[in-house]
């Protein structure tokens, strides 16, 4: 929370500092608090670096409502595991009430508080009014989401009878504060499970992890908060389309303490009974969601060991979840793909300095048909490409010799941009484009890439499809889409559910699944126009686009509509095209004024061609 000051007031230090340097802890007080007066909105404190330690101050004797307000306020932005100073604040029944892990609300400032009634401290009650302009909040499954308007809630305190202090006894669930306090405080880390709502082509492979992101307390023994949310199961948006191998009720022991991976990077995870009847697959596919989760926290976790009613279940390393589960940024592609200038479908090894191009091989790389967008499926054994007119869609095999046959798909559309989109591959062989055709816009799926295409129902989306990317998880789907005048970046579930023959479910009849896209939710609700996009890593996606009367901007966003913690690619002209790999080793590709470029990790952007389209398996 961005705890508010008024004036230079007299008063008690809200919070100390513990900044950690050569070995020693050195503490450092905060701003003072006000006597009096409304509390204004500023940052509590500036960005920090990860060593930085705040500490929360307990109220002072015959502190006023004003410094009540804002030492409680300062308290909330403090690295106190379970805000046990902030409770000091309030009245005995207020604090037994108050549940802080039901929702952060992050404000573009700190809160500002204003008394409702100054002057009134002669009554024994006065309130205050919180103020600001929210940015995001974090519910109480940790799940982050951009949010928009003005926050407004109420603060009210007492005078103790007996002691003569004030202390809150009416105050908001959850917590609130500033975005640099928040950015301080909170960390995005994804939690894995597996996809459960697959084509009938994924069965028989291993299980598909899925990310899941949360924001964690970076202070607050992160291992364990993580540990105890992909316990507690999916966040409710992915929820319907992923399952847990964890049992049903499993959870930490309850004597269990604080976890942390030992010297060797071993992290022993102690579980209660519900655990214990797992069998081995499940336990290493366990063991597996564990190492996903914690493959990025410091420091970091090599090995989990599971145990339950005082024995081990099953032990596994990070390089052996690629025997137990797929995830998307294991499989690193071998080639980068793109158009030459006789639009045909070319290669080069990807992340490499290569800069001559090969055909590829089959139809499609013998320039038999000119294009204008491809996509290659993510065993680099067969790709798709629209036509250069927009109009026609082929999947053709990469091999020598390959003919493409008849077009899969075709758009009626009047001119070239009402016509298809870029086709883009799932994890199971599916094929997904767009018809932007205005009289019968509509989403495709071409299971395994051939077949009679499966119109996609996209309840909710409103608009105009512009641009496809899958996951490589195969339940989630990029989206730009076009209303009116603004394009938009929107993040969709995919379910797929059997329909019902005479004979029974889908799965049984042969009979073709009901494919839906639901519940689109906005990842860069700041852009107006969003004109390309990628995913690149798990969770995370490389946009371009430009805000309201900005210029354009290349970034990257997360799942939800958040910013990642890494440097933003460096600025480039007139982009037309992005590519990113799920392994985020892979470096950016782009297709600009330049030509084709790519962005090695560190350096600038480097031309490597002339070309257009360039993508990489998916």
């Amino acid at each position: 929370m961005g705890g508010e000051r008024a004036g230079r007031g007299r008063g008690a230090p809200a919070r100390m500092i513990a900044y950690a340097t050569s070995g020693a802890v050195l503490l450092a007080g905060c701003a003072s608090m006000p006597d009096s007066g409304d509390l204004r909105g500023v940052e509590s404190t500036p960005r920090q670096d990860a060593q930085v330690r705040v500490f929360a101050m307990p109220p002072s004797e015959d502190a006023s409502p004003a410094q009540i307000v804002q030492g409680f306020l300062e308290a909330l932005t403090s690295d106190d595991a379970d805000y046990k100073t902030a409770r000091q604040y309030l009245t005995t029944e207020a604090a037994r009430a108050w549940k802080p892990e039901l929702s952060t609300t992050v404000l573009a400032d700190g809160p500002g508080a204003q008394a409702d009634r100054p002057g009134r401290e002669d009554t024994g009650a006065v309130s205050f009014t919180l103020t600001g302009e929210k940015v995001a909040t974090v519910d109480a499954q940790q799940a982050y989401a951009s949010a928009t308007g003005p926050y407004g809630k109420l603060v009210h305190l007492t005078r103790d009878a007996k002691s003569g202090q004030w202390r809150i006894d009416g105050v908001p669930q959850g917590v609130v504060m500033g975005k640099s306090d928040f950015q301080r405080n909170y960390m995005s880390v994804s939690k894995y499970y597996f996809a459960s709502t697959t084509s009938r082509a994924a069965a028989d492979g291993p299980p598909m992890a899925v990310a899941d992101p949360v924001y964690v307390r970076s202070h607050v023994e992160p291992t364990t908060q993580m540990v105890r949310s992909l316990l507690g199961g999916p966040t409710a948006w992915l929820d319907p389309v992923v399952r847990s191998s964890f049992p049903a009720g499993a959870a930490l022991h309850e004597d269990a303490g604080p976890l942390a991976a030992d010297d060797h990077g071993k992290l022993t995870v102690p579980l209660n009974d519900k655990a214990a009847g797992a069998g081995t697959r499940l336990c290493k596919e366990m063991a597996a969601q564990l190492l996903f989760t914690l493959r990025n926290l410091s420091p970091a976790v090599d090995e989990v060991e599971l145990r339950a009613e005082g024995k081990q279940l099953c032990s596994l390393t990070q390089e052996a979840t690629e025997t137990v589960a797929d995830r998307g940024s294991l499989n690193s592609p071998d080639y980068l793909y793109f158009l030459d200038e006789d639009h045909r479908l070319v290669r080069i090894p990807a992340g490499g300095t290569a800069t001559q191009p090969d055909p590829v091989p089959g139809a499609l790389g013998e320039g038999e048909t000119s294009l204008r967008s491809v996509a290659v499926s993510r065993d680099e054994r067969t790709a798709a490409g629209v036509t250069l007119d927009g109009q026609s869609l082929y999947v053709g095999s990469i091999v020598p010799g390959g003919s493409l046959g008849e077009p899969v798909l075709s758009s009626r559309g009047e001119s070239e941009d009402d016509r298809l989109t870029a086709p883009s591959w799932d994890a199971q062989g599916g094929l997904w484009v767009a018809d932007r055709d205005p009289a019968d816009p509509g989403l495709f799926l071409l299971e395994e890439g051939g077949g009679e295409p499966l119109e996609v129902r996209t309840p909710g989306l409103d608009g105009r499809i512009q641009s496809v990317r899958v996951a490589a998880d195969g339940v989630r789907i990029a989206l730009v889409v076009a209303e009116g005048d603004r394009r938009s970046l929107m993040i969709g579930r995919i379910e797929r559910s059997g329909t019902e023959g005479p004979a029974g479910p889908a799965e049984k009849t042969g009979a073709r699944p009901a494919v839906t896209v639901l519940q689109p939710r906005p990842a860069t609700p700041e852009l107006e126009q969003v004109t390309a996009m990628s995913w690149t890593g798990d969770s995370r996606l490389v946009v371009v686009g430009r805000e309201e009367g900005g210029v354009e901007q290349m970034r990257y966003v997360e799942v939800d509509g958040s910013l990642p913690e890494v440097s933003q690619p460096a600025a480039l002209t007139g982009v037309e095209a992005v590519a990113g790999s799920a392994d985020e080793e892979v470096p950016l590709v782009a297709h600009s004024v330049d030509g084709i470029v790519r962005l090695p990790s560190g350096a600038q952007w480097q031309k490597v061609t002339e070309g257009t389209a360039p993508v990489y398996p998916g």
